[in-house]
């Protein structure tokens, strides 16, 4: 239990420090790589089923941070770069990691893209070794260090 609070609060701060930042995050590129990483972490087990689409779609859709963006839009990005992962996970990982990369130029923007994930990988109360590792190899592509958030 004790794991399963730590967990909670931890997606709660970073959800806190992500809608502090709000106004910062408009650009094209976080929109995109937040959508490719909500996609990365749906799918963390090599697929994703009509209910776990679902959820996250939901938490997408609810995010005040990605409010910013029309709903439809933010859909339609989650559900392709989902569709590629779910046609080939290998090579859909490739080219999800490359349009989450595009953040990296904003240090501000990489970093929230990364605590999206985790904020997706957590919001069930179980941010498994699948999701904790796609959110990793994310890190890697952002050229952040994972143990900045834990990971």
């Amino acid at each position: 239990m004790a794991l399963w609070d730590r967990l909670k609060e931890s997606a709660s701060q970073m959800q806190t420090q992500l809608v502090a930042k709000k106004n910062d995050l408009r650009s094209g590129a976080f929109r995109d790589a937040s959508m490719a990483m909500c996609a990365l972490v749906a799918a963390a087990d090599g697929n994703a089923d009509p209910s776990e689409r679902q959820r996250v779609a939901q938490l997408i859709a609810s995010n005040d941070v990605l409010q910013n963006f029309p709903a439809d839009d933010l859909r339609r990005r989650f559900e392709a770069n989902l569709d590629k992962l779910t046609a080939d996970f290998a090579f859909g990982k490739v080219s999800v990691l490359q349009e989450i990369a595009k953040a990296k130029k904003k240090p501000a923007e990489a970093r929230a893209v990364v605590q999206i994930g985790i904020v997706i990988g957590g919001a069930d109360g179980d941010f498994d070794k699948d999701e904790q590792a796609v959110v990793r190899e994310a890190c890697y592509a952002l050229d952040l260090p994972p143990h900045e958030f834990d990971l």
